[in-house]
């Protein structure tokens, strides 16, 4: 298929950008900057912003499927930021599919959408959108999530992913900044540290993007459904912490914070940055905190059974190609296996 994927600049996008060349579509990425080629292949970029809907036309112009994948990510920031980027930016992706007779779509979501401040132990998607939102991301994602689900019919098929705690080689933000947190010795773990959550690695959340556009039609199984994509391996958040840690060379962290200091602090820094327009974000969030103190694993039969998706890299292996590549040394590629097509079955 001919491929509009957004955000295929980003440590999540550039993945899926190798695998569906690899599962043999043509892809355009929508970016705002000049991207390097992966494996020496030229990359057909549309020069652009989501937050301008005639720039959004014409990337998508003449494609058969949309990986909407671009987003506004992060803990702290204007919430005109994200609802521009995420609400706005997924609204003007929706018309263009539907100006120029595109007849799938696949949103990168978050299961961030789902989290209120309680534990989400195996749960499945059944389970309800939150109803508060400690921070803007998670807020406007779940409103492009229900857009996007809920245009859903039978001249466009949609279907979105929720890949959670995404890490690998080529992270540029949450392992190397927990690692520099830790060589300064800024580092703490929050309470017990023993609420499990689960993980995914890169390649696994990137081979659920192709293997959902490849089932994705209209009346199919995934129209109009989301899909919780993980490593299906929860372990304990500071257990979590120490393994990515631990591929950074790192001795792992087990210095702790009360959760009550955590509540104070986290309470205090958000004051602090939203009263003195402090540069960049605070070092703790009731967003952070609250996925450092409660329990968020899921049940992924769903995507199982509809995707046929399960991880292609084990913890153990994602994490020795992390390790080395923070050493500076090559990895080993992950082989994208056949996706046959199924569009017969469905």
């Amino acid at each position: 298929m001919r491929v509009l994927l957004t955000g295929g600049g980003g440590f999540l996008g550039r993945a899926i950008l190798v695998q569906l060349r690899a599962a043999g579509h043509q892809v355009r990425v929508l970016s705002r900057r000049a991207l390097p080629s992966p494996a020496d292949e030229p990359v057909d970029v549309v020069r652009g912003d989501l937050r301008d809907a005639r720039d959004v036309a014409r990337a998508v112009a003449g494609s058969d499927a949309v990986v909407h994948c671009a987003a506004r990510t992060g803990f702290w920031g204007p919430s005109e930021d994200f609802f521009e980027t995420n609400v706005r930016g997924t609204e003007h992706v929706l018309a263009a599919c539907r100006r120029h007779g595109v007849d799938r779509l696949v949103l990168t979501s978050s299961p961030s959408v789902v989290h209120g401040g309680r534990d989400l132990s195996g749960v499945d998607e059944s389970v309800p959108y939150a109803t508060r939102f400690t921070c803007h991301y998670p807020r406007t994602k779940a409103i492009a999530e229900q857009l996007v689900l809920a245009a859903n019919g039978s001249r466009l098929a949609t279907c979105a992913l929720r890949p959670h705690l995404v890490w690998g080689p080529g992270d540029p933000h949450f392992v190397p900044r927990l690692a520099e947190a830790a060589r300064r010795g800024r580092l703490r773990q929050v309470g017990p540290g023993d609420r499990l959550i689960d993980t995914v690695y890169v390649d696994n959340a990137a081979h659920a993007h192709v293997l959902a556009l490849g089932r994705l039609e209209p009346g199919s199984a995934p129209a109009g459904r989301t899909y919780f994509i993980t490593q299906d391996d929860p372990r304990p958040v500071a257990a979590t912490i120490n393994m990515w840690l631990g591929a950074a060379g790192l001795p792992p962290e087990h210095r702790r914070i009360g959760v009550g200091t955590a509540r104070v602090i986290a309470a205090a820094g958000e004051t602090a940055w939203r009263l003195g327009s402090l540069p960049g974000a605070p070092p703790l969030t009731r967003f952070l905190l609250e996925h450092l103190t409660t329990e968020h694993w899921f049940d992924i039969g769903a995507a199982r059974r509809d995707l046929g998706y399960a991880p292609l890299v084990s913890t153990a292996r994602g994490l020795e190609r992390l390790r080395a590549s923070l050493s500076g040394h090559r990895i080993e590629t992950t082989p994208v296996p056949d996706i046959p097509d199924v569009s017969e079955e469905i």
